[in-house]
């Protein structure tokens, strides 16, 4: 079962609003998912809290912190959502169930330099790692300089979504793009189309 970790040190960057939509687009293809939240501000939680029934299911991962943490039983797919600041003993023990890690970065200068660091970080792990640039404008100068950054780490790059209030109105409904009439979210969908691939294909590193 693929547990995918979604963690940057950097607050702000959008780590909720990704994992909540990576579990909404899981549970759309019928995957029996499940979204944990070690965050003391419970933001991904606090969503599936408003998320309405008739919607596929997402079922909360209750979690404490990363004390003792273990894979969850009876499903298929099971999504981390992480604070700001996880490092050391905390990020350690979530890597150990992590078979993916997913790092949203925005395209600013302090979030390339919070991140560099901590892909390093990462990599010493040995998990599979790939990058989402967030609330991302077309053809901007903090747009370059995240690419030269992302060439930098030879990782890839599997999506760059828009700066738009479509997640934001979807998150405070518990709702994600996939629980809507596709024609009102088609650009941001399209945007998500690799990262949709990545998501529904095998880990390329499995826990022993």
């Amino acid at each position: 079962m693929p547990v995918i970790l979604v963690a940057n040190p950097k607050g702000g960057v959008g780590k909720s609003t990704l994992a909540s939509n990576i579990a909404g687009f899981l549970a759309h293809r019928g995957h029996a998912v499940m979204l944990g939240d070690i965050d003391r501000q419970q933001s991904s939680a606090r969503w599936l809290a408003q998320r309405p029934a008739a919607l596929p299911a997402i079922r909360g991962w209750e979690l404490a912190s990363t004390e003792h943490l273990r894979t969850p039983k009876g499903v298929s797919h099971a999504v981390l959502d992480t604070p700001a600041g996880l490092r050391g003993k905390r990020l350690s023990q979530a890597l150990k169930v992590a078979d993916r890690v997913i790092v949203p970065l925005q395209p600013s200068l302090f979030d390339i330099q919070a991140t560099y660091d901590f892909v390093r970080e990462l990599q010493d792990a040995s998990p599979e790692i790939a990058l989402v640039a967030m609330r991302v404008r077309d053809g901007t100068l903090s747009q370059q300089q995240l690419h030269q950054f992302i060439e930098q780490l030879q990782l890839p790059l599997l999506a760059e979504l828009r700066d738009t209030q479509n997640y934001v109105q979807l998150a405070a409904r518990g709702l994600t793009l996939w629980d809507i009439a596709p024609g009102r979210v088609a650009r941001d969908l399209e945007q998500w189309q690799r990262l949709c691939a990545w998501l529904e294909r095998p880990p390329s590193v499995g826990k022993e």
